[in-house]
């Protein structure tokens, strides 16, 4: 039986080095994740980096970082400055 997925919320909590995103996201941009798919203009640089933390949250996973249902990742782009994303599962509605 498949395990059913949690919705995650991705949100850009801090933008570092010269505070700037090469495409253009800004402090505070969210997305909401409910399938695979990715949001429409996501960046495939951050995405690529991100994804796999997104899956371990929507199918309950944890890592060892983890606060609750709460993680912190970054993108790799540290040409303007690395973007830092907040990745929370969210309860089931």
């Amino acid at each position: 039986m498949a395990r059913k997925a949690s919705k995650v919320q991705v949100t850009i909590t801090d933008i570092q080095g010269r505070g700037r995103c090469s495409q253009g996201f800004k402090k505070g941009d969210t997305w909401l994740i409910e399938k695979s798919i990715a949001p429409t203009n996501f960046c495939l640089t951050a995405l690529g980096t991100i994804f796999p933390v997104i899956q371990t949250m929507r199918y309950g996973g944890q890592h060892p970082w983890d606060q609750g249902d709460v993680t912190h990742t970054c993108c790799p782009d540290i040409h303007d400055g690395p973007v830092i994303f907040e990745i929370r599962r969210l309860p089931p509605a």
